[in-house]
């Protein structure tokens, strides 16, 4: 593994406090999740890019990041390094897409737009809200469904877009990746999942006698399973799936890796061990969520109240602001791949096991993520509590 960056770390401690708000919320505790930090990651630093006094101040401090031009490289870097297309060398295919809409009887600010299209290559385009609210809201969705591989639909509900909405920004991660080393369908079988508080399932799971990147803590373990690199491509894309001992010891598996974001790098298996009893589930997810009450709760506000940002320009006396952000993620987990979308120095507190004969069975609730390794960056994380319920 190469070493991290501060704002790697920094990044993932962002991935990890939204992940375990989200997952800690009773009305998800037992239901399939699958987001994108990335994308919000993303969205709230465009905005910071666009915020002066208060607002600029407490986003910088949520991200982690001590100026808008540290962060700005920053992102540029991602946008440009890690998620560009490597399909045509053999690697997974990804695309990135950001749009900032706004309505036409106001104008993006000059400097705003330099910056977004430099460090975000992101697209500006003015529309109709006023008297074309319900087209405008149909063409954020026709972009997020064709950049999304038509993976993501109905990324804005209806009634999303009135005559008072001025600015929307909207955006979509599409990857597909092939494991490295890939699943033998003819061996999947079904065997019975058992969801929290619930009836056991039957669905089907992928299985291999090959060995596999897993590494024992004391109560939980973790697999890595590789994505194909491309000949040219520097970059390694790999899934990790946190499984709990305890078939109830999802919750608190997050909370206590949330509360040491920076021993994430430190919990990934580095060398594969021989199998014994090994079983994955297949599962499909498509989850979407609206952002703004679960920032507002980690106290990200000042975004969302009057003032404070510097996107369009405004005539004098007159103040803008988000009023919400549509997230929207999907997930298909099989065989041959992963196809998904979205529109450390510390005490190590758990305990290894030494390398051996280790069974894998995620036969009951387990987060998941997607990252890439070079650079610790984390694409989408993820629950699932019950296969069968995409």
């Amino acid at each position: 593994m190469n070493f991290l960056n501060k704002s790697d770390v920094n990044l993932t401690k962002f991935s990890m406090t939204i992940t375990n708000h989200l997952f800690a919320k009773q009305e998800y505790q037992e239901k399939n999740i699958v987001i994108s930090p990335l994308l919000l990651h993303t969205v709230l630093s465009i905005i910071a890019a666009g915020s002066d006094g208060p607002t600029k101040h407490q986003l910088l401090s949520f991200l982690g990041t001590k100026s808008i031009a540290h962060l700005n490289s920053f992102s540029s870097h991602i946008v440009s390094h890690v998620l560009s297309d490597a399909s045509s060398d053999g690697g997974p295919r990804l695309s990135f897409l950001i749009a900032g809409l706004v309505d036409k009887s106001l104008s993006f600010d000059t400097s705003f737009q330099e910056i977004v299209a430099a460090d975000y290559w992101a697209t500006l385009a003015s529309l109709d809200f006023i008297n074309k609210a319900n087209e405008a809201t149909e063409r954020v969705n026709l972009w997020a469904e064709r950049r999304s591989n038509g993976l993501i639909r109905d990324l804005l509900p209806p009634g999303s877009i009135n005559g008072s909405t001025k600015l929307v920004f909207a955006n979509a991660l599409y990857f597909k990746g092939a494991w490295d080393q890939q699943f033998d369908s003819s061996k999947t079988k079904y065997y019975n999942f058992h969801p929290l508080n619930d009836i056991s399932v039957e669905v089907p799971f992928m299985t291999s006698n090959k060995k596999q990147f897993i590494r024992a803590f004391n109560g939980f373990k973790v697999l890595g399973l590789p994505y194909k690199q491309g000949e040219e491509d520097m970059r390694e894309f790999s899934m990790y799936i946190f499984l709990p001992d305890a078939e109830d010891g999802l919750q608190a598996l997050v909370e206590k890796i949330a509360s040491k974001p920076e021993l994430l790098q430190c919990m990934l298996p580095f060398q594969k061990v021989e199998v014994g009893d090994f079983r994955i589930p297949k599962f499909n997810i498509s989850f979407g969520l609206e952002t703004s009450r679960v920032l507002k709760e980690l106290g990200v506000v000042l975004p969302f109240s009057h003032g404070g940002t510097k996107i369009v320009e405004s005539p004098v006396g007159q103040d803008h602001y988000v009023k919400k952000i549509f997230h929207k993620s999907f997930i298909n987990v099989n065989e041959e791949g992963t196809e998904e979308s979205a529109a450390s120095v510390a005490t190590i507190l758990f305990k290894c096991s030494s390398p051996r004969r280790l069974d894998f069975v995620a036969d009951h609730p387990f987060f998941f993520l997607i990252r890439e390794d070079s650079t610790g960056t984390i694409l989408l994380v993820g629950q699932v509590v019950n296969p069968l319920i995409g």
